[in-house]
Protein backbone atom coordinates (compact mmCIF):
# COMPACT_ATOMS: atom_id res chain seq x y z
CA UNK A 1 0.00 0.00 0.00
CA UNK A 2 1.17 3.54 -1.06
CA UNK A 3 1.12 5.67 2.03
CA UNK A 4 2.27 9.04 3.08
CA UNK A 5 3.14 9.77 7.11
CA UNK A 6 1.12 12.91 7.57
CA UNK A 7 2.73 14.83 11.12
CA UNK A 8 0.69 17.31 12.28
CA UNK A 9 2.27 20.14 14.05
CA UNK A 10 5.08 18.58 16.27
CA UNK A 11 6.42 21.62 17.08
CA UNK A 12 8.12 22.64 20.70
CA UNK A 13 5.70 25.24 21.75
CA UNK A 14 2.63 22.76 21.10
CA UNK A 15 4.89 19.70 22.48
CA UNK A 16 7.29 20.58 25.33
CA UNK A 17 5.16 21.01 28.46
CA UNK A 18 7.12 24.45 29.14
CA UNK A 19 6.05 25.56 25.29
CA UNK A 20 4.00 28.83 24.30
CA UNK A 21 1.17 26.95 23.79
CA UNK A 22 1.96 23.26 25.42
CA UNK A 23 -1.01 20.43 24.71
CA UNK A 24 -1.89 18.83 27.61
CA UNK A 25 0.33 15.65 28.18
CA UNK A 26 1.78 15.82 24.58
CA UNK A 27 5.23 14.83 25.97
CA UNK A 28 3.92 11.34 26.45
CA UNK A 29 3.09 10.88 22.79
CA UNK A 30 6.55 11.64 21.93
CA UNK A 31 7.93 8.11 21.91
CA UNK A 32 4.76 6.89 19.67
CA UNK A 33 5.70 10.03 17.25
CA UNK A 34 9.51 9.22 17.26
CA UNK A 35 8.51 5.58 16.49
CA UNK A 36 6.26 6.57 13.38
CA UNK A 37 8.99 9.07 11.79
CA UNK A 38 11.93 6.68 12.43
CA UNK A 39 9.65 4.04 10.55
CA UNK A 40 8.91 6.52 7.40
CA UNK A 41 12.54 7.32 7.01
CA UNK A 42 13.93 3.60 7.38
CA UNK A 43 10.72 2.33 4.94
CA UNK A 44 11.46 5.43 2.24
CA UNK A 45 7.83 7.16 2.88
CA UNK A 46 7.33 10.67 2.47
CA UNK A 47 7.17 12.09 5.62
CA UNK A 48 4.89 15.31 5.48
CA UNK A 49 4.76 17.44 8.27
CA UNK A 50 3.08 20.85 8.69
CA UNK A 51 4.28 23.58 10.85
CA UNK A 52 2.59 27.15 12.42
CA UNK A 53 4.95 29.81 11.08
CA UNK A 54 3.29 32.97 13.15
CA UNK A 55 4.30 36.65 12.88
CA UNK A 56 2.73 38.78 16.08
CA UNK A 57 0.89 40.76 13.46
CA UNK A 58 -1.22 37.34 12.12
CA UNK A 59 -4.75 37.58 13.06
CA UNK A 60 -4.80 34.33 14.50
CA UNK A 61 -2.40 35.99 17.97
CA UNK A 62 -4.08 37.38 20.29
CA UNK A 63 -3.57 38.99 24.00
CA UNK A 64 -7.12 38.03 24.66
CA UNK A 65 -7.54 34.61 23.30
CA UNK A 66 -10.70 32.86 22.79
CA UNK A 67 -8.80 29.43 22.44
CA UNK A 68 -11.09 28.85 19.28
CA UNK A 69 -10.08 31.41 16.49
CA UNK A 70 -7.43 33.51 18.18
CA UNK A 71 -4.89 32.30 20.52
CA UNK A 72 -1.79 33.56 22.51
CA UNK A 73 1.56 33.82 20.43
CA UNK A 74 3.24 30.69 19.84
CA UNK A 75 5.17 29.05 17.07
CA UNK A 76 6.47 32.69 16.29
CA UNK A 77 8.64 32.36 13.22
CA UNK A 78 12.80 32.35 13.86
CA UNK A 79 11.88 31.47 17.52
CA UNK A 80 12.75 27.54 19.59
CA UNK A 81 9.30 27.20 19.92
CA UNK A 82 8.67 27.34 16.10
CA UNK A 83 10.99 24.58 15.35
CA UNK A 84 10.15 20.78 15.34
CA UNK A 85 10.91 18.55 18.19
CA UNK A 86 14.06 16.73 18.18
CA UNK A 87 12.02 13.70 17.47
CA UNK A 88 10.28 14.48 14.43
CA UNK A 89 12.78 16.66 12.88
CA UNK A 90 13.40 15.92 9.49
CA UNK A 91 16.67 15.44 7.76
CA UNK A 92 16.44 17.66 4.34
CA UNK A 93 12.80 19.01 3.86
CA UNK A 94 11.57 20.85 0.91
CA UNK A 95 10.17 23.85 2.65
CA UNK A 96 6.64 25.00 1.12
CA UNK A 97 5.73 28.46 2.22
CA UNK A 98 2.30 30.28 1.21
CA UNK A 99 3.51 30.71 -2.16
CA UNK A 100 2.62 28.73 -4.71
CA UNK A 101 6.29 27.06 -6.29
CA UNK A 102 6.72 25.53 -9.35
CA UNK A 103 5.64 21.49 -9.35
CA UNK A 104 9.47 20.57 -10.59
CA UNK A 105 9.95 21.77 -6.73
CA UNK A 106 7.76 18.86 -5.62
CA UNK A 107 9.92 16.44 -5.22
CA UNK A 108 11.73 14.25 -2.68
CA UNK A 109 10.71 12.18 0.52
CA UNK A 110 10.39 14.85 3.20
CA UNK A 111 8.41 18.39 2.67
CA UNK A 112 7.39 21.01 5.48
CA UNK A 113 4.28 23.03 5.04
CA UNK A 114 4.41 26.10 6.82
CA UNK A 115 0.98 28.05 7.51
CA UNK A 116 0.01 30.74 9.51
CA UNK A 117 -3.73 29.23 10.33
CA UNK A 118 -5.05 25.99 11.64
CA UNK A 119 -6.07 24.61 8.18
CA UNK A 120 -3.29 23.91 6.52
CA UNK A 121 -5.07 23.54 3.41
CA UNK A 122 -4.59 27.42 3.40
CA UNK A 123 -1.23 26.60 2.03
CA UNK A 124 -1.42 26.51 -1.71
CA UNK A 125 0.81 24.18 -1.92
CA UNK A 126 -0.74 21.66 0.04
CA UNK A 127 -3.47 19.99 -2.32
CA UNK A 128 -0.78 20.04 -5.08
CA UNK A 129 1.49 18.09 -2.86
CA UNK A 130 -0.98 15.34 -1.95
CA UNK A 131 -2.43 14.79 -5.66
CA UNK A 132 1.18 14.81 -6.46
CA UNK A 133 1.94 11.66 -4.19
CA UNK A 134 -1.02 10.09 -4.64
CA UNK A 135 -1.33 7.83 -1.77
CA UNK A 136 -3.37 5.02 -0.72
CA UNK A 137 -3.90 6.26 2.80
CA UNK A 138 -2.38 8.73 4.50
CA UNK A 139 -1.30 8.23 8.04
CA UNK A 140 -2.05 11.22 10.47
CA UNK A 141 -0.48 12.39 13.62
CA UNK A 142 0.49 15.00 16.40
CA UNK A 143 -1.39 17.93 17.78
CA UNK A 144 -3.41 19.07 18.37
CA UNK A 145 -6.22 16.41 17.71
CA UNK A 146 -9.10 18.89 18.18
CA UNK A 147 -7.74 22.17 15.96
CA UNK A 148 -4.93 21.33 13.60
CA UNK A 149 -5.20 17.70 13.36
CA UNK A 150 -9.17 17.69 12.86
CA UNK A 151 -8.60 20.46 9.63
CA UNK A 152 -6.17 18.46 8.36
CA UNK A 153 -7.83 15.58 8.95
CA UNK A 154 -11.19 16.95 7.22
CA UNK A 155 -9.37 18.67 4.70
CA UNK A 156 -7.85 14.98 3.23
CA UNK A 157 -11.01 13.27 3.33
CA UNK A 158 -12.82 16.56 1.77
CA UNK A 159 -10.44 15.40 -1.06
CA UNK A 160 -11.29 11.34 -1.50
CA UNK A 161 -8.51 10.62 0.64
CA UNK A 162 -8.47 7.43 3.18
CA UNK A 163 -6.94 8.43 6.39
CA UNK A 164 -5.56 6.20 9.58
CA UNK A 165 -5.34 8.10 12.39
CA UNK A 166 -2.47 7.22 15.35
CA UNK A 167 -4.71 8.56 18.79
CA UNK A 168 -1.21 7.47 20.92
CA UNK A 169 1.01 9.77 18.79
CA UNK A 170 -1.67 12.71 19.45
CA UNK A 171 -2.49 14.77 21.63
CA UNK A 172 -5.91 17.29 22.06
CA UNK A 173 -6.21 20.89 23.98
CA UNK A 174 -10.03 20.94 24.71
CA UNK A 175 -11.10 16.69 26.05
CA UNK A 176 -14.85 17.54 24.87
CA UNK A 177 -13.95 19.05 21.30
CA UNK A 178 -11.27 16.18 21.10
CA UNK A 179 -13.87 13.30 21.75
CA UNK A 180 -16.05 15.22 18.99
CA UNK A 181 -13.45 14.93 16.34
CA UNK A 182 -12.64 11.40 17.03
CA UNK A 183 -17.03 10.81 16.89
CA UNK A 184 -16.75 12.41 13.75
CA UNK A 185 -13.55 10.51 12.19
CA UNK A 186 -15.05 7.54 12.80
CA UNK A 187 -18.18 8.19 11.12
CA UNK A 188 -16.43 9.52 8.02
CA UNK A 189 -14.38 5.96 8.02
CA UNK A 190 -11.12 7.50 9.30
CA UNK A 191 -9.12 4.13 10.78
CA UNK A 192 -8.04 4.28 14.13
CA UNK A 193 -4.18 2.65 14.35
CA UNK A 194 -1.93 2.09 17.10
CA UNK A 195 2.15 3.33 16.29
CA UNK A 196 2.65 -0.58 16.05
CA UNK A 197 -0.17 -1.41 13.55
CA UNK A 198 1.10 1.69 11.80
CA UNK A 199 4.72 0.34 11.18
CA UNK A 200 3.38 -2.80 10.77
CA UNK A 201 1.34 -2.00 7.95
CA UNK A 202 -2.00 -3.37 9.39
Amino acid sequence: MKRVLWDVDTQVDFVHADGKLAVPDAEAAVPAMARLVEWARAAGIPHVASADDHELTDPEISETPDYSTTYPPHCLRGTRGAEKIAETAQLDPVPLALKEVPEKWLRGREFLLLKKHFDVFTNPNTERLIDLLDPEEVVVFGVATDVCDDAAIRGLLARGRSVAFVEEASRGLDGARTASCIAGWREAGVRFVTADEAVSGS
